[in-house]
């Protein structure tokens, strides 16, 4: 598989994950972690799918403690500290702080053995985050409390979880992306574990409902994880990360097209940066010869 084909692969993660707030809405008043361990048990039978007729790809699981510290770590700990910003920070404010983590990807990236941080990658990134900011500036308007700040607190440290693992993923290339569907069951049954402690059970009502958890847990918290994975160990991590601000962008724009949200300026100018910063980061693969 060439850098090109990884880096586009990739690329679908983030138009799959610009679906997850609008299935997520649907999906009803659902509690947050049952949420989590009921679509990735569906995320992880989806990787296992791929196992038939294969028995031997279940060797995949074999891997060392460290793999499934940073595999786990990353997928339970990024959602679980989300969550906990959510219910206690506000959306805008939580999710603006989140957003650091395309950036974060982009910096850490220079890291990595054989990547070189180019201008135009920080400038892409840069101006990604400028659109984010104003994307989710038209949401803002609240003062802090004291009781806000742990949720500011998770959200920030959230960005750096999901920016550590996904570039760790590169330290791990050796693994096969078929681990991921391990990750996904011990996320699934760690999210059921806390659900069972600090949640009420509450199951879907509609055909609607069911249908949009089964949606989540194929797509953006299935294969996405999968195409990123795949992305990250093979593609081109400084693209992919300041590409990754089109998922607000994007999903604010699925959030209209389904009558939750409503058109501004605001977001047309964060279109246009975000795009512009996309493309600018991945002038090396666009423009290629």
């Amino acid at each position: 598989m060439t850098p090109r084909t990884a880096t586009l692969i990739g690329l679908s993660a983030i138009l799959m994950w610009s679906l997850f707030a609008v299935m997520t809405v649907a999906t009803g008043a659902i509690p947050a972690f049952q949420l989590a361990a009921m679509t990735f048990a569906i995320g992880a039978l989806v990787g296992s799918l791929g196992w038939i007729g294969r028995p031997d790809a279940i060797k995949a699981l074999r891997q060392p403690l460290i793999v499934w510290i940073v595999g786990v770590g990353g997928l339970f700990g990024y959602h679980a500290l989300y969550f906990l910003a959510l219910r206690f920070a506000p959306p805008a404010e939580a999710g603006l702080l989140n957003y650091l983590w395309p950036l974060l990807i982009v910096l850490f990236s220079s890291l990595l053995p054989g990547e070189r941080l180019a201008p135009h990658h920080v400038i892409g990134a840069l101006l990604g985050l400028t659109g984010t900011v104003l994307l989710f500036a038209g949401n803002s308007g609240h003062e802090f409390a004291p009781g806000q700040i742990p949720g500011l607190i998770a959200a920030f440290v959230a960005a750096f979880v999901w920016a550590a693992y996904s570039v760790l993923s590169r330290k791990f290339k050796s693994v096969p992306t078929g681990a991921v569907a391990g990750f996904c069951l011990a996320t699934a049954l760690l999210a059921a574990a806390v659900h069972a402690i600090v949640e009420a059970t509450i199951w879907p009502q509609t055909i609607t409902q069911w249908l949009s958890i089964v949606g989540l847990g194929v797509g953006p918290v299935g294969a996405a994880f999968y195409a990123w994975d795949i992305g990250m160990k093979r593609g081109d991590i400084r693209v992919l990360g300041a590409a990754s601000y089109a998922t607000p962008l994007l999903s604010t724009g699925f959030l209209m097209l389904a009558g939750f949200a409503t058109w501004s300026a605001a977001v047309a100018l964060a279109a246009v940066l975000i795009a512009g910063g996309g493309l600018i980061a991945a002038k090396d693969m666009v423009w290629k010869r």
